[in-house]
Parts: C-alpha cells; sequence; structure tokens
C-alpha cells in the first residue's frame, strides 16, 4: 500500500465541513423561505404579480440576510478564537513550566504514560510552542478554524440559487394550482439538496431526505394555512 498523506485525508469528510454547513444552510433557507413565503401569498391571491414580487423580495432580501447573518456569526468566533490565541501567548511567557504541564496532562488523558506525555509536550514546545497549545489546549485548528467570508459567501450564494427555484415555478406555473406545485417542487428541491449534502459529507442519505422532507413539509404547510386563514384579493 502506497496511500499518501494526502489521499488518506481525502478519504474523509471532516475538512468539508465549514463550506458545507454554510452551503447547506444557505441552499435549504433559500429554497424553503422563498418557497414558503410564495405559498402563503399564493394561497392569499387571485394574481400572479403579488406572488412573484413577493417571492423576488423574498429571495433578495433572504440572500443579503444570510451573508451577513454568517460573516457576523462567523466572525464573533474568530474574534473569540483570536483573544484565545492571544491569551496563550501570554501564559506561555509568562508561566512556561506550567503551559508544558498543562500540555502534558492533555497527552496523558488522551492515554500517553505521564513519562511519554512529558516528553512529546517537550518535543513539541520545543518545536513550536504556540502551535500546539492553540491545537491541542484550545482545539483550534486548520479545519475548525473559522473563516468569515467564506462562510459568508457560501451562504449567500446557497441562498440565491437555492430561492431561484421556487421563483422560476412562480413565473411559469398556473396559477391556479400555484401553491401545489410550490410545494412539490420545493420539495423535490430539498431531497436532491438533501441527498448531494449528505453525499458530499459521507453521512446517511435516507436520515437527510426524511428529516428535510418532514421539516420543509411542516414549514410550507404552515405558511399555506396562514394564507387560507387570512386570504384577501391582493391586486
Amino acid at each position: 500500500m502506497s496511500e499518501s498523506i494526502d489521499d488518506y485525508l481525502d478519504n474523509h469528510f471532516i475538512n468539508r465541513s465549514n463550506w458545507l454547513r454554510a452551503a447547506v444552510l444557505g441552499a435549504n433557507d433559500g429554497i424553503l423561505s422563498t418557497a414558503s413565503l410564495a405559498i402563503g401569498v399564493a394561497a392569499a391571491s387571485d394574481f400572479r404579480e403579488p406572488v412573484v414580487l413577493a417571492t423576488l423580495a423574498g429571495l433578495v432580501a433572504g440572500a443579503l440576510s444570510m451573508a451577513a447573518g454568517e460573516y457576523v456569526s462567523v466572525s464573533s468566533q474568530t474574534d473569540i478564537e483570536t483573544a484565545d490565541v492571544e491569551r496563550e501567548k501570554i501564559e506561555l511567557a509568562e508561566m512556561p513550566e506550567i503551559e508544558l504541564q498543562r500540555l502534558a496532562e492533555i497527552y496523558v488523558s488522551r492515554g500517553l504514560k505521564s513519562e511519554t506525555a512529558l516528553v512529546v509536550a517537550k518535543e513539541l514546545t520545543a518545536h513550536d510552542a504556540l502551535g500546539a497549545h492553540v491545537r491541542d489546549e484550545l482545539g483550534i485548528n486548520d479545519i475548525s478554524q473559522a473563516k468569515p467570508i467564506q462562510a459568508a459567501l457560501a451562504s449567500g450564494t446557497a441562498f440565491t440559487v437555492g430561492g431561484v427555484l421556487p421563483l422560476i415555478v412562480t413565473l411559469f406555473l398556473p396559477l391556479k394550482s400555484m401553491e401545489y406545485s410550490l410545494y412539490g417542487f420545493a420539495l423535490f428541491f430539498l431531497i436532491i439538496l438533501g441527498a448531494l449534502a449528505a453525499k458530499t459529507g459521507g453521512s446517511s442519505i435516507v436520515k437527510a431526505i426524511a428529516r428535510i422532507t418532514f421539516w420543509g413539509t411542516v414549514a410550507m404547510g404552515l405558511t399555506a394555512v396562514v394564507g387560507y386563514l387570512f386570504g384577501v384579493n391582493l391586486s
């Protein structure tokens, strides 16, 4: 077997977790939010224009909101990580022996003998003390490290792509059965998304489809009920 380290890492999916989470969340919200909004308005209106306008407005507002919200959220995580790293730098400068012992205790808790853990801690400290503590004490690494711009772009773009699909339905399918068309196509899009996300992340496709189908049906069904209850002849 001559499998390289890079080939080995390619067999795992955790390195995709950051952008995949943002992309799936964005696309799922894009489909579900715009479709639910369109269903609610379609249930309350006898005209196509209000449905299209509401769907388009929801698409634009939702995409911007998702991107901004994701950026702010992940930026907050980045600020916390940066502050922790700075504190770790100070601790390493002021009490290196205590930090060395703390690092050794971490390795002991992971299964190493005390003597071995101390040797490992000393060697890693000599090589890159801050890197060792950031990785093993704080739990920050290249995979888990927050990336605000990447998350915002992935989320906003995915929302837009997801939201365009229900918009197309409102533009071209018959108004008479619009609610049912929106529900059917949105559910189809959600199932495809769930399957793709599960395959990309290496998780169960059946569970992903069941989860996204159930909650998608609940959301769109409740929105349709609201539209019917407050149905007004919108023009």
